[in-house]
């Protein structure tokens, strides 16, 4: 059985930083792309961002581009999501997500999703 379990969110104020995890079992982590997605409230999923299987390629969506850095330790089965910068519109729930490819950049390519922490940031 394929686990994806997030940790890590909860409430901050804007500027600050937080950073998610997400620890992976019942695949070959190793194998995998894996990428973070969020969903806020009346809004559609998006990708923020996503890894190659051996951390040589990365995507972010362009809202997060500067502020967010994605990062695994495959010694770990471990994904990190080091956001900093935080703005109340990145308020959302956060989802960890596996992909049998190398660098996937869309969200409907993703085989497991885990499920999500909450990140609020205030003003």
């Amino acid at each position: 059985q394929v686990q994806l379990v997030e940790s890590g969110g909860g409430l901050v104020q804007a500027g600050g930083s937080l950073r998610l995890s997400c620890a992976a079992s019942g695949l070959a982590f190793s194998r995998y792309s894996m990428g973070w997605s969020r969903q806020a409230p009346g809004t559609e999923r998006e990708l923020v961002a996503s890894i190659s299987w051996n951390g040589g390629g990365t995507y972010y969506t362009d809202s997060v581009k500067g502020r967010f850095t994605i990062s695994r330790d495959n010694a770990k089965n471990t994904v990190y999501l080091q956001m900093n910068s935080l703005k109340p519109e990145d308020t959302a729930v956060y989802y960890c997500g596996a992909d049998r490819r190398s660098l996937t950049t869309t969200l409907s390519a993703y085989d497991y999703w885990g499920q999500g922490t909450q990140v609020t940031v205030s003003s």
